[in-house]
């Protein structure tokens, strides 16, 4: 079958070629397998697809369209989602051996309500094991490349999801956000994430890894694709006591999929001076957020100063509070219930203490077993108030000052990473190396906030059309050879202030 191509499309395109019988669901989703047989092999974005139960989807979607029933905007849309959100009687490995052979008894809610829309599921993409890195070369599978460079990291640890989006093996994908693993690798690949609101996207289904700052979120091509499938996951969940729904939930929905213009160009934006006296923030991402900034001026954005005092702080924090949850949330993969091989045998031993040590030795990575190990220490007998209680003394310093600063503007707007994406291997073997990866995403997490990651440079105004292919930013004139992002902050549920303000940057610069 000779097959129409189909690359390149946002959400809002591929729902309005459906409808015009441009091409159907079918076509699509087997371009993108297609596309994905073609790409992965030196990318390895994915670690399993679906195509055979994928392809029913989309039948049903055709269905549907061809008995001129009404569809959703996410109809027939083919999404990835990281392996860390399960998906019913799907492998969800969590990117480590100790769940190599686990499958999904049931849909995370975030899953549950896409199938709701009739989104087509290409696969379930790599990750650092358990979320835990920021280069995704953590997994216990494979390491993910860079489509922009394949010799650099994708970032992580949501890597394989911002990789099939930024090489078009996707329309979009559901990543997870607990210290920037949305929006860091959103960055490094030159494309879109929304690390929302703590407790505004059910965490039901998602494998925990530190529950008081995990968040599922959407990696995009545009701001607007990232708008629709948020407003698609999130909401109020009795499977999870810490969701929420914003105050005006008519109001916030409006906002966030038509924002007014008139009303976002009247926000203040601050630029918080800690964020741009980091020691070792590299040249170009400081001219790149520079150019940023000053094209929002160029928009009629106010822009001014702030403080952020306790920003220096929210590393170290950081890596007393996740992996004292860490230790918590990992004791559950005990070798028992959630065993490699299912059943106990005399290879793992006969006394439950052998089933332990062989199970868990063998089955966690290097970074899941130095934070279970931080983690039991900071919260063993003699330390929990030396270092635990700290710790969450100074996550309210930085909470507050966070709440200060939104008195005076409402959105802060700063650098994403310190660096450009780095090499595969650079930093694997220096942990504090890869951890400051992370400095600019962690204090927004430890205060609860939502983020909105975006490149500074569009990509080609192709983008959107079904004859063009993906153009990497160092084929385009006057850009970057890698993708710098830069990030905006808002104020707890207000996701429409900065993807308002995103969307008014990339359809206006």
């Amino acid at each position: 079958m000779s097959l129409v191509p189909i690359k390149n499309l946002t959400i809002r395109d591929f729902h309005d070629g459906l409808l015009n019988k441009d091409f159907t669901a079918l076509e699509a989703t087997e371009n993108y397998y297609t596309r994905i047989r073609e790409k992965d092999p030196s990318i390895s974005a994915y670690l399993s697809t679906r195509e055979e139960a994928a392809l029913r989807e989309a039948e049903q979607v055709d269905l549907a369209i061809a008995q001129n029933e009404e569809v959703p905007l996410l109809a027939g849309v083919p999404l990835a989602v990281k392996d860390n959100i399960l998906f019913k009687g799907e492998i969800t490995t969590a990117a480590s051996k100790m769940l190599e052979t686990y499958t999904a008894s049931y849909d995370a809610t975030a899953t549950a309500k896409l199938k709701a829309h009739k989104a087509v599921f290409l696969g379930k993409t790599n990750l650092d094991e358990f979320a835990m890195g920021s280069s995704t070369e953590n997994s216990a599978f494979q390491i993910t490349k860079n489509p922009r460079d394949p010799t650099r990291v994708p970032g992580g640890s949501s890597g394989g999801s911002a990789a099939a989006v930024a090489a078009d093996m996707a329309v979009a994908a559901l990543g997870s956000d607990t210290g920037g693993s949305i929006c860091q690798p959103a960055a490094f690949c030159g494309v879109v994430g929304l690390k929302p609101t703590y407790g505004a996207v059910s965490r039901s289904g998602l494998i925990a890894m530190a529950s008081g700052l995990d968040q599922i979120g959407p990696i995009a091509k545009t701001v607007e694709d990232a708008a629709i499938l948020f407003d698609a996951i999130r909401g109020k969940d009795p499977l999870d006591a810490t969701s929420a729904e914003p105050e005006n939930p008519e109001k916030y929905q409006e906002e966030l999929l038509n924002p007014d213009f008139q009303k976002i160009k009247k926000l203040r934006v601050g630029l918080p001076k800690e964020y741009f006296d980091v020691e070792g923030l590299a040249p170009e991402i400081r001219n790149g957020v520079e150019r940023a900034i000053e094209k929002m001026k160029g928009l009629g954005i106010a822009v001014e100063e702030i403080s952020l005092p306790h920003t220096k702080y929210a590393v170290p924090c950081y890596y007393i509070i996740v992996p004292a949850e860490v230790s918590s949330n990992l004791a559950r993969f005990d070798g028992i219930r959630y065993s490699r091989q299912g059943t106990r045998n005399k290879e793992q031993g006969t006394t439950l203490k052998d089933i332990y040590l062989r199970t868990r030795g063998e089955g966690f990575g290097a970074e899941p077993k130095r934070r279970i190990i931080l983690g039991t220490f900071v919260l063993s007998s003699g330390y929990y108030d030396a270092y635990y209680d700290k710790a969450q003394r100074v996550r309210a310093l930085i909470k507050r000052d966070f709440e200060q600063a939104f008195e005076h503007v409402g959105v802060i707007l700063t650098p994403l990473t310190p660096t450009l994406p780095f090499k595969i291997g650079e930093k694997v073997n220096d942990p504090l190396a890869m951890y400051l990866e992370d400095i600019f995403t962690l204090p927004l997490n430890l205060a609860g906030l939502p983020g909105l990651s975006l490149p500074v440079e569009n990509r080609d105004k192709g983008q959107g059309t079904r004859d063009k292919d993906v153009t990497p930013l160092s084929h385009v004139p006057g850009s970057m050879s890698l993708p710098v992002g830069f990030q905006l902050i808002g104020k707890p549920f207000h996701e429409p202030d900065i993807l308002g303000l995103g969307r008014y940057y990339q359809e206006n610069s």
